[in-house]
């Protein structure tokens, strides 16, 4: 195998074959950076749950997945976080949808009225739900670099304009049936972000992970509440408790974060897990 590249949480190798090996670490990122701490387990609950979701997302487009068994040489370590996949020419935008407003959007809402040039109703507030999901894409910037908003316009330009609707049009439908799926089990789906690459045909195809704790908002139902801070199943707990007065980390410092106490670290293990198991149905 030969090691290719090694991003915030994945490695990617190739195979003999020209086929990719993506093996998901426990590493976990926050505001651009890739904590020391890891969280155990992590890179086996994001890999098994996208691997659940592909399966439903399937008529909607296909996926990368080729096999998920380990190949010849690879360590036994591997089992259940590493999947061989297809090599495809990635979309170079960072496709995301929204259904309700928080995060950047929430900012960007506050100063524009708009997210991602979008406009949206006055009025909104940490946690609203909107009108109907939205495509709010964003440039995909190299590790420790700030993915900026795009417009659709910018998005056409960088892609062409049948790409772009392309796009648009299978990033609303994933999320649609990702939120759909997830509220019967209790969770919202607040926004996700998808990687779309293009085969050598010209074929997109939905890779890397998809609808996680790493790549999506979760919300409890029960819970939902607009006009604070949700509590949630994903990396939300882990921001939140960095830029606390707990933390002592000042993210304007330009310093990495500190390491994770143990039990935050054990805590987002089984926020990670709850996902997993309410999602799924299944026993992690």
């Amino acid at each position: 195998m030969k090691h290719l590249h090694s991003g915030k949480v994945r490695d990617l190798y190739e195979l003999p074959g020209g086929e990719l090996l993506m093996v998901a670490r426990d590493t976990i990122s926050a505001f651009d950076y890739v904590l020391d701490t890891p969280i155990p387990d992590k890179g086996r609950i994001l890999t098994q749950l996208s691997l659940w979701w592909f399966e439903r997302l399937a008529d909607l487009l296909p996926n990368h997945i080729l096999s998920t068994g380990l190949p010849p040489g690879a360590p036994a370590e591997w089992a259940g976080r590493a999947v061989v996949a297809r090599r495809l020419d990635m979309v170079p935008v960072e496709c995301v949808a929204r259904g309700y407003l928080t995060g950047s959007g929430l900012k960007e809402y506050a100063n524009a009225g708009s997210v991602c040039g979008v406009p949206l109703p006055g009025g909104l507030v940490d946690g609203s739900r909107l009108p109907e999901p939205i495509f709010t894409p964003t440039t995909k910037a190299a590790v420790g670099d700030h993915d900026e908003p795009m417009t659709f316009a910018e998005v056409e330009t960088a892609v062409g304009a049948d790409l772009a609707a392309r796009l648009r049009e299978l990033t609303l439908a994933v999320y649609g049936r990702g939120a759909e799926l997830a509220r019967e089990r209790g969770i919202i789906v607040a926004d996700t972000k998808i990687e779309l690459g293009r085969t050598a045909d010209g074929e997109l195809v939905l890779a890397d992970e998809v609808l996680t704790p790493d790549s999506s908002r979760f919300w409890p139902l029960d819970a939902w509440e607009p006009g604070r801070s949700q509590p949630s199943f994903d990396k939300q707990f882990v921001r939140d408790w960095l830029v606390s007065p707990e933390s002592g980390w000042d993210r304007a410092s330009g310093e990495a974060p500190p390491p994770l106490p143990p039990e935050i670290v054990d805590r987002t293990r089984a926020k990670y897990i709850e996902a997993y198991e309410r999602i799924t149905g299944r026993t992690f």
